[in-house]
């Protein structure tokens, strides 16, 4: 003898709508294991059965799935790791590419501060000579001479400009009037 939905749902403690979920949860549990008596749907002792375990059926279902998870988070930690090794190396390569390039920088600081040194001795030991220093002070007589005379020359050239200029404004403003005399309006 089977068991109502109503029944079913005292003896579980569960609503007619839980109940009801469930039963359409399971694929072809209406077609196997409920049938009609006058004007309601009773449910045989298999399909009860299978009712009452539900809950611990799920969770069995769901174990699986959580095993296969585990795994798949095992492999993902896994493929994480080798690469976080692969990065350490890399980072690892790079500083001591760095190293290298800082003491090569000091190096050559260093050999460049030596070389100044032996510069400045060297020009120590040679004095230049009256004649040398007589003929730089020249050249700077001339240079400096070629620049105020190119200087005087642009500043000629400007204000001829200028003049220019003026004298066509001049004109301009003249004609401007003659042309607005008021005769010329009839």
């Amino acid at each position: 003898m089977g068991k109502t939905i109503r029944q079913l749902s005292e003896e579980l403690k569960l609503s007619k709508q839980a109940i009801n979920q469930r039963i359409n949860s399971i694929n072809g549990f209406r077609s196997k294991h409920t049938y009609k008596v006058k004007n309601h749907l009773e449910i045989d002792n298999q399909g009860v059965k299978m009712l009452a375990n539900f809950g611990k059926q799920k969770r069995q279902d769901r174990q699986p799935n959580q095993q296969d998870k585990n795994d798949k988070n095992d492999k993902i930690d896994h493929i994480l790791l080798k690469q976080l090794d692969a990065k350490d190396q890399q980072i690892a390569n790079l500083q001591q590419a760095l190293d290298q390039q800082q003491k090569l920088q000091i190096a050559t600081v260093t050999e460049n501060h030596r070389l100044k040194e032996h510069i400045r001795k060297l020009s120590g030991l040679l004095e230049p000579s009256s004649a040398t220093q007589q003929q730089q002070s020249n050249d700077k007589d001339d240079t400096l001479s070629n620049s105020i005379n190119a200087i005087h020359d642009n500043a000629e050239n400007d204000k001829q400009d200028q003049s220019h200029i003026v004298d066509e404004k001049k004109k301009r403003i003249h004609k401007n009037k003659v042309n607005k005399s008021w005769w010329h309006f009839w």
